[in-house]
């Protein structure tokens, strides 16, 4: 969619065969994180595949990791194996017979960015049987969209695949090798992954047909057959005989058009097409149909391209494998293309082309069936504008460059389409699955996974050009979403910087007004959110069946108003501990039906701040796979705090802030320093092991640890497994008392002290692996003692003058989201020219500043560019503040602050002064924008 060691074995629980996992619930087919683990669901696919961790290897296996930019985070599963020097290898047992595979694989760019090109060695039981090319030529981009081939930042699309037949059937047990010979040219191999298959014979030329060849065409390819096809297909037309391409690898300069003719090959492993003209970039291999003058396709059309659509159009058993290594959206240079009514696309490889079939309408009663789409810079498949009852079904997409099946109505309608029965496996970037409007689409049986970036696995929108409700584009009648798997799938949207989830709906264009239909659905191990609602409003969203199980943060992410039912809705493993965030009150508008279970609507927040994903799903993925830390970061604050404080004495943690890695329902981290045993934090349940952590504020020398639980009889005596570790930098931890039984007896005051040698350190952590009292961490009271300094008693010690001047230059600070280069940082920066703007369409918004040390606060200054191109506007904020960067209380109510460049553009917000180290504006409208923006954020004493 366009948009602004030792050698390790592992047993193969990765195998595509393999087996399937139940989880508890009312849906189907809840699976192990495979994709081509779900019976009866996504795409039957004729080969066998093995993830590289679960071969033998000599490597390094590298991940998990779903960070957006990380090499791991682009490959199945998010786990690869690396091979750095000569001897390195994965080895594959065939667990059937095979005589071709399909690698999956990443090398380095090179300093232009064109890439490089290295041999690794094949082989098969020792024995070296020939070389396989390894090439970067297709992947490595860079930047933000549409993205471009000079390496710069934000490095991605590293992966690329390669295929080989063996010339013989290998039997099964037999050893398949991919081993490095040499690091002369490329200094390390990753490998992901190996597809294996039997591929049939050779499909014969039928009896009474034309050949390609007959017209010219080059079976070598050494030279342009574009004219050569051209003549076979409207020769077949005009016979009404289908056109055969034999085996061979046949050079395309332009598009082939047809119409009225069946154009099919001896098979995807045997007839090829390939190739781009040298000197126009914009021409290259594809097969289209003819366009519709008015209808999507808006750039000029060649006369033999005019007068769609094409009709009954018949496309099979051949490969394109195209040359593309940019993306340039207007280059017609996409495999399939134009528009084609009742026409059927079936067994087809298509690979290295900029989309794979952009289908430009109007169209209607187009089939696209039992093919594979991979490695390709844009698109996998887009149903464009005035796309009716079409389908694509039991189709394979992988290494998609963006949306991996899009249906997008751009000015005409979409309806009745169907996306069934496909597997879409890591789409570098937006989604698996979209619908942009669209009336009656059906979305079902598919199994989607391990979305990279700006997406989710099923999107249903109202976003993009054209889509209204005024053209009869918008979302409407049913949509139907069922007996979906997603594994893995959301990620975080680096224009945002908040996740977006695993199923998601936006109303960017105007609202969401249709029935939608949620059903029969397992939803695992999402990266973030499992559900999520943002921009404009949504209705009527019904869930039924549907099983959660694992997210990074909430089940519900609501940041839109939103009508939606839930009925035999399941939940387990929610990273944030909390189902529910929404900060948009009684906007949504949820219905709880029967049969619900593991969640409930009061376990709700709005917090202001997007949590850092906490992965605890327990059935293919436990750890977490962002960067370190391995746990949620131990201070909330957006840096580690400044060191200029004197964490006191006694109790050294009483009021500190604490984080743990899970908490269930109201049982929060807070309350183990709030001085009250009554009070605990309960970490998820069955979830070990599970930790919590507190920091001091400063390094001080501790040694001792006081563990309680509620005093009171009704808990009864329980041991838990527990260690204490110890932190001077937040990242780095040692062993303070290593792992052991503590007993809490109500008879002894439920309480557990652990003391140690004594240790500098500013940080804390309690980690517990067991409890034979309940499935779960739990302490009610955390405190730490040492021999930590406490201020000084003299009155003869003059205190520091306090700061003068704006408090908050050049500090701190974060929000919760961001637009393109507009950042949190330019509020502090003094240049009243540059501005931080939020995400649009998604209020509430926060920026929040650190002050460095609690400093007397009395009044706080707002700013807008004074520019009177801006003109005048409302913003509806509040203002709070906060000692610890936890507990915060409002200090200036909600209202509407008016900023005019006539007086400006600045608004003062006194506030009751008092000692605050955080202040944090919290913004719910703009008459102006929609979107919260400030240019300078400015505090002062006075």
């Amino acid at each position: 969619m366009r948009r602004s060691g030792a050698a390790i074995a592992v047993a193969g629980a990765l195998i595509a065969v393999g087996s399937v996992v139940a989880f508890p619930g009312t849906s189907s087919a809840a699976t192990s994180p495979s994709p081509f683990s779900v019976p009866g669901r996504g795409a039957t696919v004729p080969f066998t595949e093995i993830e590289a961790e679960a071969a033998a290897t000599n490597g390094e296996q590298i991940g998990p990791d779903r960070v957006y930019t990380h090499l791991p985070s682009e490959a199945s599963g998010r786990r690869t194996v690396r091979l750095d020097a000569p001897g390195e290898y994965v080895e594959f047992t065939l667990p059937k017979p095979a005589n071709a595979m399909t690698v999956r694989y990443s090398v380095p760019d090179n300093a232009a960015g064109t890439g490089i090109t290295a041999p690794v060695d094949l082989r098969i039981n020792g024995t070296k049987l020939k070389d396989l090319q390894f090439t970067s030529r297709y992947g490595w981009f860079y930047g933000g969209y549409p993205f471009g081939n000079t390496p710069g930042d934000k490095p991605h699309h590293f992966y690329d695949e390669t295929r080989t037949m063996f010339g013989s059937t290998l039997a099964a047990g037999t050893k398949v090798r991919i081993q490095v010979a040499s690091t002369s040219v490329a200094p390390w191999v990753v490998v992901d992954l190996a597809d294996f298959e039997l591929v049939p014979d050779a499909i014969p030329r039928p009896a009474g047909s034309l050949s390609v060849d007959d017209f010219g065409a080059d079976r070598n390819g050494t030279s342009d057959s574009t004219a050569a096809f051209q003549a076979a297909v409207d020769a077949g037309k005009a016979q009404g005989k289908e056109v055969y391409i034999p085996a061979g690898t046949y050079t395309l300069w332009d598009h082939v058009v047809v119409d009225g003719v069946t154009l099919r090959g001896a098979g995807p492993w045997y007839s090829v097409l390939t190739g781009r003209h040298p000197t126009q970039r914009n021409r290259a291999v594809g097969v289209y149909g003819k366009y519709v003058s008015g209808g999507g396709y808006t750039g000029g059309i060649r006369p033999h391209e005019a007068g769609g659509p094409s009709r009954n159009v018949t496309l099979r058993d051949f490969a394109i494998i195209g040359d593309i290594t940019e993306r340039v959206d207007d280059d017609q240079v996409n495999a399939l293309g134009g528009a084609m009514t009742n026409s059927v696309v079936d067994n087809l490889w298509i690979q290295h082309t900029k989309v794979g079939a952009w289908m430009d309408g109007p169209m209607d009663n187009f089939t696209l069936k039992n093919s594979r789409i991979l490695d390709q810079t844009a698109d996998g498949v887009n149903f464009h504008t005035g796309v009716t009852n079409s389908t694509v079904t039991n189709t394979f997409v992988r290494n998609s460059g963006d949306d991996g099946l899009a249906m997008w109505p751009d000015r005409m309608a979409n309806a009745n389409n169907a996306f069934t029965f496909n597997t879409v496996v890591a789409p570098v970037l937006a989604n698996n699955i979209v619908t942009y409007g669209g009336r009656d689409i059906k979305i079902t049986d598919n199994v989607v996974s391990d979305t990279l970036t700006n997406g989710g696995g099923i999107h249903v929108a109202n976003r993009y050009p054209g889509v209204n409700s005024g053209q009869g584009t918008a979302v409407a009648g049913t949509i139907t979403v069922a007996r979906n798997t997603l594994i893995r799938a959301g990620n975080s949207d680096y224009n945002w910087n908040f996740g977006v989830g695993a199923i998601w709906f936006d109303g960017l264009n105007e609202p969401i007004n249709a029935t939608i239909n949620v059903t029969d659905t397992d939803i695992i191990d999402s990266s973030y959110e499992a559900i999520q609602f943002i921009e404009g409003s949504t209705q009527t969203v019904n869930f039924s069946n549907v099983n959660i199980d694992g997210t990074g943060t909430y089940m519900i992410q609501a940041q839109a108003a939103a009508k939606a039912s839930f009925t035999n809705v399941r939940a387990a493993h929610i990273g944030a501990g909390v189902a529910i965030h929404n900060c948009v009150g009684t906007g949504f508008a949820p219905t709880y039906g029967t049969g619900n279970s593991g969640w409930s609507l009061s376990s709700t927040v709005c917090t202001g701040q997007w949590p850092a994903p906490n992965y605890i799903y327990d059935g293919g993925d436990p750890s977490p796979s962002p960067s370190p830390p391995a746990s949620p970061s131990v201070s909330p604050s957006p840096s580690p705090s400044p060191t200029g404080c004197d964490p006191g004495s006694g109790d050294l943690a009483r009021g500190k802030t604490v984080t743990a890695t899970s908490s269930t329902q109201t049982y929060v981290p807070a309350n183990v320093v709030d001085g009250d045993a009554n009070t605990y934090w309960e970490s998820a349940n069955n979830a070990f092991p599970q930790s919590i952590t507190v920091d001091l504020c400063a390094v001080t020398p501790v040694q001792r640890v006081v563990l309680k639980l509620p005093p009171s009889a009704a808990w009864g005596a329980r041991t838990q497994t527990l260690a204490v570790l110890g932190s001077a930098d937040g990242t780095n931890y040692t062993t303070l008392s290593p792992s052991a039984g503590r007993t809490f007896d109500p008879a002894t005051g439920n309480t557990a002290s652990i003391p140690f040698t004594t240790a500098n350190v500013r940080y804390v952590r309690v980690t517990v692996t067991g409890n034979t009292g309940w499935p779960a961490g739990q302490l009610s009271a955390f405190e730490v003692y040492g021999t930590g300094a406490t201020p000084s008693p003299s009155p003869s010690v003059s205190p520091s003058p306090p700061p003068t001047g704006n408090l908050a230059r050049g500090k701190t600070v974060t929000a919760t989201s961001t637009t393109q280069t507009y950042v949190p940082a330019n509020v502090v920066d003094g240049d009243a020219n540059s501005y931080w703007e939020s995400a649009g369409n998604a209020f509430p918004q926060t920026l929040t500043v650190d002050l460095g040390a609690s400093v007397t606060v009395g009044r706080v200054v707002l700013k807008l560019p004074p520019s009177a191109a801006w003109g005048a506007r409302t913003q509806t904020l509040s203002v709070l503040g906060s000692t610890d960067g936890t507990n915060y209380t409002t200090i200036a109510g909600p209202a509407g602050h008016t900023f005019d460049p006539a007086t400006g553009n600045t608004v003062t917000v006194a506030v009751p002064a008092a000692a605050r180290r955080y202040l944090r504006l919290s913004v719910t409208g703009n008459t102006g924008w929609p979107a919260a923006q400030i240019s300078e954020f400015e505090a002062y004493a006075s």
